[in-house]
């Protein structure tokens, strides 16, 4: 489904969006029970929604993340859509966004051509002049 064609007071909506932006969590308490609680405004090529994330949806889903939401329910607020997991609903993560990257330090040439083939694991190895080099791995 795509955004364009997300309609208010529908439930059962699975869709795959990218996460455009997010505000900042408001903590509430309910019934005793405390919550955290923000929109994040979802596109796709048809369109812009706002999505309600509830709780641990909050801290798992970051911007540029593409997510799949499925059975989720739209309500309307202030004549605006706005999407959410509702009671059976849930979020899944698909893609991290271009903010989550992760560094690689490394010496040896074939990882930076991607030669991943690992079989020789050790150290005192020979590079491609001859020489002995010793690998070091830093956490």
């Amino acid at each position: 489904m795509e955004i364009k064609d997300v309609k208010a007071n529908q439930g059962n909506i699975d869709l795959v969006a990218e996460v455009k932006s997010k505000e900042s969590p408001r903590t509430f308490e309910k019934f005793g029970k405390k919550g955290k609680v923000c929109n994040a405004t979802l596109h796709d090529k048809s369109g812009e929604i706002t999505l309600t994330l509830w709780n641990d949806d909050v801290e798992a889903v970051k911007v540029g993340d593409k997510v799949h939401l499925q059975n989720g329910w739209c309500s309307e607020y202030k004549g605006s859509k706005q999407l959410s997991t509702g009671k059976f609903g849930k979020i899944e993560v698909l893609a991290a966004g271009a903010a989550v990257s992760k560094t690689v330090f490394t010496n040896d040439p074939g990882l930076l051509k991607g030669d991943t083939d690992m079989e020789d694991e050790g150290t005192d190895e020979e590079d491609e002049s001859g020489e002995g080099y010793d690998e070091e791995f830093v956490d």
